[in-house]
């Protein structure tokens, strides 16, 4: 046998993987994980660049910036799951917030009954939109902006465009006698001890537990479930004997009464009824709530991703305040980062295509 007979043993074989996979794969991870990344690549930079950001008061700081916003997007959310959207949260919150003051500064109410009528004013004005765009079949965007305009105009006819403080002058000419009640100014103003003491604001806790709950009847309750299904497909979820019109004004409720509590929460912290204090409310709340869709690539409504996305707004407005960014540049980085979410969730998905 010469050298030229000696058989040669195969070489081994590699599965190669198609580049087509590969890139399908990290285009998946970018999708699913990219804006959990973003946030945490963030909150590095700004620890790294500014003295003070890691602290357990910046953190806490940033959570009750955020929780009022928070509170109404989680509203917005509960609208958009049954195929809605609600534009009038803002303007039902600054009215709460002037409702609750005009109770206890000018008529000497206490407490509770302005946070009753606060929210019995959420929950009319709920189904007042749920009506017009169920029965009336008012698209919800015209439906709820018209709401909104009727309210900027409602709230300011009482006191003729005053804000509401203790001891101001009335139009008849007289000095209002009513004083903000100490257990309603706490809702704003207590903290609890946590880790330190005087730590935690009562409206983070109003909105952990909101969060929860919303979350929790969302994802594991069968009305939740059948919310989603009303908002996926109205025509299918009625065939199936869902009443998808109850479902649609719970829906338009749950953002009112949710709008009247972060309402009554700025006036305790305010301290007074600021008729322009609730200005950037509903942009700042759709913001979180659209910027939720990109939260772990769900790309629908939900509200653990609204309650990120709030957080992710309010970490990137402190660190930019912290690093001494121009207050006019605010406004512009938020509707970036909301086109930047938007294009994670629907674009590179292409779950916009039809």
């Amino acid at each position: 046998m010469t050298d030229h007979d000696t058989p040669i043993a195969a070489a081994p074989t590699t599965r190669s993987v198609p580049p087509q996979a590969s890139s399908a794969t990290i285009r998946e991870l970018a999708i699913r994980y990219g804006f959990l990344v973003l946030l945490a690549g963030m909150l590095v930079y700004f620890s790294i660049v500014t003295s003070g950001f890691a602290s357990p008061q910046s953190a806490v700081f940033i959570l009750q910036s955020v929780s009022i916003t928070g509170i109404l997007a989680l509203g917005v959310t509960a609208t958009m799951v049954v195929g809605g959207f609600d534009l009038s949260i803002g303007s039902v919150a600054t009215t709460a917030m002037m409702a609750s003051s005009y109770i206890m500064v000018i008529m000497n109410g206490d407490a509770t009954t302005a946070i009753a009528a606060c929210l019995l004013i959420g929950i009319v004005i709920g189904l007042i939109n749920g009506f017009l765009v169920v029965y009336m079949r008012v698209p919800d965007l015209l439906a709820t902006l018209g709401m909104m305009f009727l309210l900027v105009g409602l709230q300011r006819i009482p006191t003729e465009g005053r804000s509401i403080a203790t001891g101001m002058s009335l139009p008849d000419g007289s000095t209002a006698s009513g004083t903000f009640s100490p257990a309603f100014l706490a809702l704003g103003r207590h903290r609890f001890d946590l880790i330190l003491p005087n730590l935690v604001p009562v409206s983070v806790v109003v909105l952990i537990v909101l969060a929860v709950l919303i979350w929790f009847f969302l994802e594991y309750t069968r009305y939740g479930r059948m919310m989603y299904a009303v908002g996926s497909n109205e025509r299918a979820a009625q065939l199936a004997g869902a009443p998808v019109n109850t479902y649609k004004m719970f829906a338009y409720v749950i953002s009112g009464v949710f709008a009247s509590i972060g309402g009554i929460l700025l006036a305790a912290r305010l301290g007074r009824g600021d008729i322009a204090s609730g200005n950037n409310l509903l942009l700042d709340a759709v913001a979180a709530a659209l910027i939720g869709f990109a939260v772990l690539g769900v790309a629908k409504p939900n509200a653990f991703g609204t309650a990120i996305g709030a957080l992710f707004v309010g970490v990137l407005l402190q660190g930019l305040t912290m690093m001494n960014a121009p207050y006019y540049t605010q406004d512009f980085v938020k509707g970036a980062v909301l086109v930047i979410a938007l294009v994670f969730t629907f674009a590179l998905s292409g779950r916009g295509k039809r």
